[in-house]
């Protein structure tokens, strides 16, 4: 057991659970209508598109924001209802909100910074320092108690920043993308002492982030916001595993394309009928014509070039021929990635992860034709909606 643990935890307020139905109206016609719920000492996580409503969500958990319609409950109380108006304020909710940036009182020590939750609760001074100081050990800065903020690097500011709204005792801790303006090697390790003392203190938390590593590593569910919804919603693997919109599809790293069932098989829609795909497991158990899904990775995909340059000359020696697996495309934009490239084709919509000499020896660029491969192995077919 790490030093002050006992005394610690005894004197934590964290882990309450949360009971939130928060509908939002701004100008412009959008409307957030999300229900949240998370169990004491519950990590959520939350993914959407940039201006599905996410970070609003948080601001109205909160308190920042008052409700248009539903309540929010966090523990026995709630502190937010629309009827009959009730709107707790910020500060007595017992809600810590930590976003991108540490927002650290400068002109305050970092044992200052992480004592100042309870201290205003009236802890006393010694205590409180003392207590600063078990924080600072947990999230790795021992013997840094006595320096200012602006002498540590942004990943220490983070830190501090984690001690500070832990130290509070909060029942519920708001993360909004705390992990955004790090660089990928401060920010893993950042998420993996995240994921230690959140779990160490049993607290019950809310995870705004833009990567799916960070639901993994962090959560155990993860709910995706899109345009003010709910659009999927269960354990993060389980999500992951089976993305029921594009965007899901995109953080999970994989293809969805969405088509039809035809002789167990799945066949584009009217931009690409003549595309068959067979999947690991025949779809016999969906009605023919009904909506499906093909799921796959970039990387199970092989791209080639046809021997005819043109598009017309490509289709010409097709004539007309349709193979099950195998379909002509065309390139529709380039993008790097740290492994190589992305090819990312239309019609159907396709990504295929390519290395970064093969863009130059096939000549790959927008509008080229390229013939797409991928073994029935590795396509999972799953009923579309």
């Amino acid at each position: 057991m790490a030093p002050g643990d006992t005394a610690m935890n005894a004197r934590t307020g964290i882990g309450a659970a949360l009971e939130a139905e928060v509908v939002i109206e701004r100008r412009g016609g959008f409307r957030l209508d999300v229900a949240l719920d998370v169990a004491p000492g519950e990590v959520v996580a939350v993914m959407g598109p940039s201006g599905a409503g996410k970070s609003t969500l948080l601001e109205a958990i909160a308190g920042l924001v008052r409700l248009k319609a539903g309540r929010v409950r966090i523990g026995e109380q709630d502190v937010a209802t629309a009827r009959p108006a009730l709107h707790t304020r910020p500060e007595t909710r017992g809600v810590a909100l930590l976003g991108q940036e540490p927002r650290l009182f400068p002109h305050l020590s970092v044992c200052e910074n992480v004592a100042f939750g309870p201290r205003a609760r009236g802890v006393p001074r010694a205590q409180a320092r003392a207590d600063a100081g078990e924080w600072l050990w947990h999230v790795g800065l021992p013997g840094l108690g006595d320096h200012r903020p602006s002498e540590l690097s942004g990943g220490q500011q983070q830190r501090v920043a984690v001690a500070r709204a832990l130290a509070a005792s909060p029942r519920l801790l708001l993360l909004d993308e705390p992990l955004t303006s790090l660089d990928p090697e401060t920010a893993g390790e950042i998420r993996g002492m995240l994921q230690a003392q959140l779990a160490a203190a049993h607290a019950s938390a809310v995870f705004v982030t833009h990567d799916a590593v960070d639901a993994v590593a962090v959560a155990s569910r993860l709910i995706l916001v899109e345009e003010g919804r709910v659009s999927q919603e269960g354990d993060v693997r389980d999500v992951l595993a089976a993305p029921a919109t594009r965007f899901a599809a995109a953080i999970a790293g994989v293809n969805r394309i969405e088509g039809v069932a035809h002789a167990g098989r799945w066949r584009g829609g009217q931009t690409c009928p003549d595309v068959v795909i067979e999947g690991q497991d025949a779809a016999t158990a969906t009605d023919e014509g009904a909506p499906l899904v093909a799921v796959f990775r970039p990387d199970a995909v092989r791209l080639e070039r046809p021997v005819e340059p043109t598009w017309t000359g490509a289709m010409r020696a097709l004539g007309g021929e349709v193979e099950a697996n195998t379909w002509l495309s065309r390139v529709a934009r380039l993008e790097q990635t740290p492994a190589g490239v992305r090819v990312h084709t239309s019609q159907p919509a396709v990504a295929v992860d390519v290395p970064t000499a093969a863009v130059a020896e096939l000549h790959l660029t927008a509008g080229a034709p390229v013939r797409l491969r991928v073994a029935p192995s590795v396509v999972r077919l799953q009923p579309g909606g």
